[in-house]
């Protein structure tokens, strides 16, 4: 077997191979021997078929059966003797069959890259350390009143934070439009939820008053129909009503299932809580800025063949939920491309280090996190049960288990340095990876 081997892009190979005529008959003859021992012909006993008769009837399918299985075993061993590490797919292409000939073929494909660069060593990655404050604990606890807030009508104009249940009727250019009808629809003044124009002139309001507010749809407006029109609203108020919030009390506490402690307690479980959310936005953080530092590290090329299977992933995933409307075109190629070469180089990077520094999920980490899953469940131990029943679904706990222990492994060869971060500012930190 002769085999050459030419670079045709960054990663792109082609090998040439060439399987000696002898070979190439000598499996040829063995394969028609056999098959004339087991084919039925009319006119002839079984296994009596002359093999001329079985050669001119089933030559060129026997030709390519003997190449295709040539191709695969020596296509194998020629990879290996060059110490390639093909990505993704092959294009294989073999010259005219014919007995007594030589069999030739070319096989393209992509290798992986070299990847350099497997720790982080000298790179520097901030961690913020989270503080969560008296106020964290004091808004969030006014969030939970403003969410049990009850409604007590009012003869007075409406003003700030008051409900106003208004009826509505849209119009354009004097003509009604049947889905811009509402009635007995609660607006809440301040609340953002409502167009500005609308909110604005219920402030002022009483009860049985009629406003007309004209409303500039934007040319980019969701609703099509009514992009860059001007939309006149009459509005009939039916209703005032101003927010009640419940005190801030061991009643308050109790309400919300903390039975003993009090509303001391309360707050306790919500630093608790927040701390929780802190922590975890502090790990996902810590995550984005390994992968970054990471890729920064390790400049090479990746594979056209696997960014193009992972758009298509990506793709599918879009088209299957595209109830919404602010999802990108899933036939739009572009949009995904970047992020899928990023997916795909860091998937390179980190399948690398687990195989370098032979890192494999704990089992006992793989087993909390699937405790953790099931503690919402009636029945956690019949749910775990479940989890390990399927390999495919225990996977991807796995997975997960393991990604965690690389990025803490990259931690470990960082420089941290140490950031105390205010709760508010935590939330605002951008926390995507692509």
């Amino acid at each position: 077997m002769q085999v050459s081997l030419e670079t045709t892009s960054s990663l792109g190979r082609r090998l040439t191979v060439v399987v000696p005529a002898e070979q190439f008959e000598q499996e040829f003859a063995t394969r028609l021997n056999r098959l004339s021992r087991q084919v039925k012909m009319p006119g002839f006993r079984p296994g009596k078929v002359p093999t001329k008769v079985v050669e001119a009837r089933y030559s060129g399918q026997l030709l390519e059966e003997v190449a295709g299985e040539l191709i695969e075993r020596t296509l194998r061993e020629a990879i290996g003797e060059q110490h390639l590490r093909p990505a993704g797919g092959t294009r294989i292409q073999h010259k005219p069959l014919a007995r007594g000939q030589g069999l030739e073929y070319t096989a393209e494909f992509e290798i992986f890259p070299e990847i350099a660069r497997l720790d982080l060593a000298g790179v520097t990655i901030e961690r913020p350390l989270p503080q969560v404050a008296d106020s964290d604990v004091d808004q969030t606890l006014e969030s939970v009143r403003r969410r049990r807030v009850t409604w007590n009508p009012v003869d007075r104009p409406a003003q700030r934070e008051d409900r106003v249940m208004i009826d509505s009727t849209a119009r354009v250019d004097g003509a009604e439009i049947e889905s811009g009808k509402a009635e007995n629809h609660a607006v809440v003044i301040g609340s953002g939820r409502m167009y500005a124009e609308i909110e604005d002139a219920l402030a002022g309001c009483a009860r049985g008053d009629t406003r007309r507010v004209v409303v500039n749809f934007p040319a980019d407006a969701a609703n099509k129909a009514l992009a860059g029109k001007a939309v006149e609203f009459e509005i009939h108020v039916n209703e005032v009503a101003a927010p009640i919030l419940p005190e801030v009390n061991d009643e308050l506490a109790r309400g919300l299932g903390v039975t003993e402690g009090g509303i001391e307690a309360l707050r306790g479980e919500i630093r608790a809580s927040l701390e929780r959310e802190a922590n975890e936005r502090v790990r996902t953080l810590l995550r984005g800025s390994v992968f970054k530092a990471l890729r920064e590290a390790n400049t090479f090329d990746v594979p056209a063949g696997m960014i193009a299977a992972e758009v298509e992933r990506m793709k599918k995933i879009a088209a299957s939920a595209r109830g919404d409307a602010n999802l990108p075109d899933p036939t739009d190629d572009s949009f995904y491309r970047g992020r899928a070469q990023m997916r795909v180089a860091l998937g390179l990077v980190l399948s690398e280090i687990v195989h370098a520094r032979a890192i494999k999920a704990d089992p006992a980490r793989v087993r909390a996190r699937v405790e953790h899953l099931a503690r919402d469940y009636d029945a956690p131990e019949k749910f775990v049960e479940w989890y390990y029943a399927n390999p495919q679904r225990l996977a991807e706990v796995e997975s997960a288990v393991l990604e965690e222990q690389v990025v803490e492994y990259l931690l470990g060869t960082a420089q941290i340095q140490d950031r105390p971060t205010p709760f508010p500012d935590l939330l605002k930190m951008d926390v995507s990876v692509d």
